[in-house]
């Protein structure tokens, strides 16, 4: 078939993501990699989203969604069960901390943040304590594109439009190291200790407040940055002290993206609500999950007697049928351990570009990584936002056949330039090695082309 023009608004009838890009046509996967319809090859560091942990082109997990949908494809959870989501609830909460042991299914991440904030405040009304309606988030952060989770979401740029529609929330800030003014070296800093987070619940009065939610490891608002080893200990302990439920947002740092199942686990605590989305499905199909515990659900169970949250597709038998088949291969291909090891790897390598003068930090744990971009290496003075550096390195990537997943504003609300490094857990060492060449020569060719533009 002879290659057709790339699609680019106002062409077509797609209302496209971006409506001043130009979007090559991908055809098929494989894989690491994205092949477009004029042949060009991608290297998919991102995963797309960081959802495509399991690769492109994976024959088991097609099988596996053909099977289902010939079988059965839609019933509504609100009248029925299947064999899917029963098996898939039963392996999760198998797979997670103790206590979380009931599984909402639904088809975003977005949908299962909504879902865990509005069960909060639902048991606290339930419970007789109706006046515990706040929450408690992190900034920077992102939860999420729907109403209540933007407003969780401390990321000025996202919420600017939408302020009046808002729900007011109270921040922290975030253990971003990096970006703290102590850089992580002052054994007593309130951001790096967590005792920010009880001087927010403070400030909001714990009487009012029904939750905190956070992302275990830092998601693209601080690019994959990781907290001190004692910080999840505290923060759980706070929220014991001052009855506020936890909510752990693992919906790009979960189902093993970090080397473990999830993000939490290395810190030995539990969360009262965990969110996983994205990859835990492997891309095959929406799908996003909100596990909480018993002694939650009791209580709904003796008032009203049911979770207010609910949508059409929710405990959908074809995406349940995904997130089983791509749980069974990451245990029986030991994927997660594959994703902890070839972690190291990927985060030796990256961390070779810090000999370069824009570099200002790599981070993270397992297949995941960010890399910051910055004017000046000393001061962290970040790049301009007019200069559109993060997006100018984005677009000489995807040029050079590299796929990378950027973010802006992380610095202060509006500069900051920053690329989450995602591929899937299936990439090889040879693979590493080519994503960090072609790293090297696209950040090269951005700050060529800003030129004399970047002021340090």
């Amino acid at each position: 078939m002879p290659p057709v023009a790339a699609c680019q608004y106002p062409a077509g009838h797609v209302l496209y993501r971006r409506l001043k890009k130009r979007f090559p046509r991908i055809v098929r996967g494989e894989g690491c990699w994205l092949y477009d319809d004029a042949g060009k090859r991608y290297l998919d560091a991102s995963s797309g989203a960081l959802v495509s942990n399991l690769g492109h082109g994976n024959a088991e997990l097609a099988k596996a969604l053909g099977e289902q949908a010939a079988r059965l494809g839609y019933v509504s959870g609100m009248v029925f069960t299947h064999d899917p989501v029963e098996e898939l609830a039963a392996e999760l909460a198998a797979l997670s901390a103790d206590g979380l042991e009931k599984a909402l299914f639904l088809c975003n991440g977005g949908d299962a943040v909504e879902a865990a904030l509005k069960i909060s405040r639902q048991f606290w009304a339930e419970s007789g304590r109706p006046q515990k309606r706040k929450i408690v988030a992190l900034a920077p952060s992102y939860h999420g594109n729907t109403l209540l989770a933007m407003s969780v979401s401390a990321r000025p740029s996202y919420r600017e439009l939408f302020r009046d529609w808002l729900v007011d929330v109270q921040t922290a800030p975030a253990p971003y190291t990096y970006r703290c003014s102590c850089r992580g070296e002052q054994a007593d800093c309130p951001t790096c200790d967590g005792s920010a987070v009880e001087a927010a619940i403070a400030r909001a009065g714990p009487e009012h407040v029904a939750a905190f939610i956070a992302e275990p490891v830092g998601g693209v608002s601080t690019g994959a940055s990781v907290p001190r080893p004692g910080y999840w200990r505290k923060i759980r302990e706070i929220c014991d002290r001052h009855e506020v439920h936890f909510v752990a947002d693992e919906v790009l740092v979960g189902a093993g993206r970090t080397g473990t199942w999830s993000a939490l686990e290395p810190y030995g605590v539990a969360p009262d609500f965990q969110i996983f989305g994205k990859g835990i499905a492997g891309g095959y199909a929406p799908l996003s999950a909100m596990l909480t515990s018993q002694r939650i659900v009791d209580v709904l169970a003796a008032g009203s007697g049911a979770p207010l949250h609910n949508q059409t597709f929710s405990q959908y038998p074809i995406s349940c049928a995904a997130g089983l088949a791509t749980l069974r291969q990451l245990k029986t291909r030991g994927l997660i351990e594959r994703c902890a090891s070839l972690g190291v790897v990927l985060q030796q390598r990256l961390a070779e570009l810090l000999d370069h003068p824009h570099v200002g930090d790599v981070r993270g744990r397992g297949l995941l990584a960010g890399v910051e971009f910055v004017a000046d290496k000393d001061s962290r003075k970040p790049f301009e936002r007019r200069l559109r550096m993060v997006e100018t390195f984005a677009e000489a990537a995807q040029a050079l056949g590299l796929m990378v997943f950027p973010n802006a504003g992380q610095a202060d609300g509006t500069n900051g330039d920053l690329v989450l490094i995602g591929p899937p857990f299936i990439i090889t060492e040879d693979e590493i090695s080519e994503l960090v060449r072609l790293f090297r020569i696209a950040l090269d060719t951005a700050i060529g082309s800003l030129g004399n533009q970047i002021v340090r």
